[in-house]
């Protein structure tokens, strides 16, 4: 499995005067290795999986589909047994595993967003661009109460994206608060070197996001440099409780699964590490493209090969007919004397004008010799339906065997128009 170990860092600005003593009067923390039987909220197109993968989108055009953990999740907790105030939204941490597939190979339909949100009620929401999340006139209102981290594979202009693959904050609006290409800086390079990541790459990749309230810099070790980090103060933001999960959709034009392979949460403590090899796999699809394209090909070539086939037995028959023989009737008087009509074909050079002896009333006479024996024939080529001619002939025949015995073995008559084309 391939991860996207980048970490998106929420950072907050320290209110004066806000205690920051007291934790979260009750700590969250889950895990999700797969999703069967897992109890979630879902709406939309969302489902999970026979093979345990939470799929936010199905492919289908134009749909939304969300993932939200059941109970509301207590982000605050009381001050202190006789206080009035609240505290500061606690940290949190997560992680999940996600996975982009797209039906057309180097495109996709919009992305996906894990999201911490005062409601789970995202029906007048849009899809497309707005990721399930908004729609026209709720975008950037602030009674939305939204946080979103958002993994988008399109660039919209509408909302000011840097480009078609990138990660984003996202705060009441789908104009990110920061957002950077996909990737991650690697750990084991001296030189915090980037990698770029495709998010439709249709590979399981990894996220980490961590908000801290109590510090403006946080040390986490995966990675040692967070791809994106804001510094924003959620209790401003968020109320007591907020639900967590994730909101994916799809476009008008082209088809994208989204799915989410492993998921785990920590809230006032770090999330439950992910065991990789205990998650399920992302389904091996052929691109629509690939399909489509055989689809054409595939009816085009076994025409072609039939038509091919056709042509060559076409042109066997040809062949055949070509050097066929009929049996005659003055055979049948004066006893079958006959050449191949092949070899006569060659001796006269294809019965070629500058082989013909001289014309007779009845038909052509060719001058040949004969492949094997090189001895030089004298050819009469007749009209098959020509029975007047015939007749002659079978007399010249008879006449020219009875005197001359020799030539009478060289003897042979053509039909021109059945058997030569």
């Amino acid at each position: 499995m391939k991860h996207l170990p980048f970490l998106v860092h929420l950072f907050f600005l320290l209110c004066l005067g806000l205690s920051l003593t007291t934790r979260c009067a009750g700590d969250v923390q889950f895990i999700f290795s797969g999703f069967t039987g897992a109890n979630l909220t879902l709406d939309g197109v969302a489902a999970v999986t026979a093979g345990g993968m939470l799929e936010l989108t199905n492919g289908t055009l134009q749909r939304k589909g969300h993932a939200f953990y059941p109970a509301p999740v207590p982000l605050r907790g009381a001050a202190g047994p006789n206080a009035t105030t609240t505290t500061a939204v606690e940290s949190f941490s997560t992680s999940f595993v996600f996975g982009v597939m797209s039906d057309h190979v180097g495109l996709s339909a919009h992305g996906m967003a894990f999201v911490v949100a005062a409601s789970r009620d995202f029906s007048s929401a849009l899809p497309s661009g707005y990721l399930g999340l908004l729609n026209v006139t709720s975008d950037g209102d602030t009674g939305n109460r939204l946080l979103a981290v958002e993994l988008d594979t399109m660039q919209n202009d509408e909302f000011r994206d840097i480009n078609g693959n990138h990660v984003g904050i996202d705060i009441n609006s789908l104009h990110s608060l920061r957002s950077y290409s996909a990737g991650y800086y690697n750990d084991d390079d001296n030189n915090n070197g980037f990698r770029n990541l495709t998010l439709i790459s249709g590979e399981a990749m990894q996220v980490w996001v961590d908000y801290d309230r109590e510090t403006t810099r946080i040390a986490v070790a995966k990675p040692k440099r967070p791809l994106v980090s804001a510094r924003y103060n959620l209790s401003t933001l968020l109320k007591d409780v907020a639900y967590i999960g994730f909101s994916a959709a799809t476009g008008g034009t082209l088809r994208s699964r989204h799915y989410v392979l492993g998921w785990s949460f920590g809230l006032g403590r770090p999330a439950p590490a992910i065991d990789i090899t205990k998650l399920p796999k992302l389904p091996r699809t052929v691109s629509k493209d690939r399909s489509r394209i055989l689809q054409i090909t595939l009816p085009l070539a076994t025409a072609a090969f039939l038509l091919t086939v056709g042509a060559a037995v076409f042109m066997l028959v040809q062949r055949n007919r070509r050097y066929s023989e009929l049996l005659e009737d003055w055979e049948i008087e004066f006893g079958p004397h006959r050449f191949l009509y092949k070899d006569l074909f060659h001796a006269t050079e294809g019965f070629k004008n500058s082989c013909i002896l001289g014309i007779g009333g009845f038909g052509k006479v060719y001058r040949g010799v004969l492949p094997m024996s090189k001895s030089e024939i004298a050819v009469k080529r007749v009209s098959h339906g020509s029975r007047q001619g015939m007749k002659q002939f079978i007399a010249e025949i008879a006449l020219v065997a009875s005197n001359t015995a020799t030539l009478c073995n060289y003897l042979a008559i053509v039909s021109a128009e059945v058997n030569f084309s």
